[in-house]
């Protein structure tokens, strides 16, 4: 028995938002931290931030980023993260403190990288 394996050389790019990298190729939904408060589904999103981008045959490495990069997409969903639950103790004294936090975040579809 052969077996063939075919490399096929996807596009792709490391952008940055909310204080994190991801790395993406056209077609992937990312989950991002929330970016404004007045987009609604479907809205156009841009991400400036290009670090990287590879399109199969050459690399560009930004410092930092990379002039004029620009990877577009498409605001699927948002909405809240999972809740944590912070517990906050002082031992002897009979003081505790419970608090909740829900991150939002936002779902993005990408769409173009250039």
């Amino acid at each position: 028995m052969s077996e063939t394996t075919s490399q096929t050389t996807q596009s792709f790019a490391v952008i940055q938002t909310g204080g994190k990298q991801y790395r993406v190729a056209v077609g992937d939904i990312i989950t991002v931290e929330k970016i404004a408060d007045d987009m609604q589904d479907g809205d156009k999103v841009n991400f400036n931030e290009v670090s990287l981008l590879d399109d199969g045959k050459t690399t560009t490495l930004g410092a930092p980023f990379i002039e004029g990069g620009k990877v577009q997409g498409v605001l699927e969903d948002q909405g809240k993260g999972k809740k944590l639950s912070i517990l906050r103790f002082k031992s002897k004294s009979n003081w505790h403190r419970k608090i909740g936090h829900r991150q939002p975040y936002m779902k993005v579809k990408i769409t173009s990288l250039k």
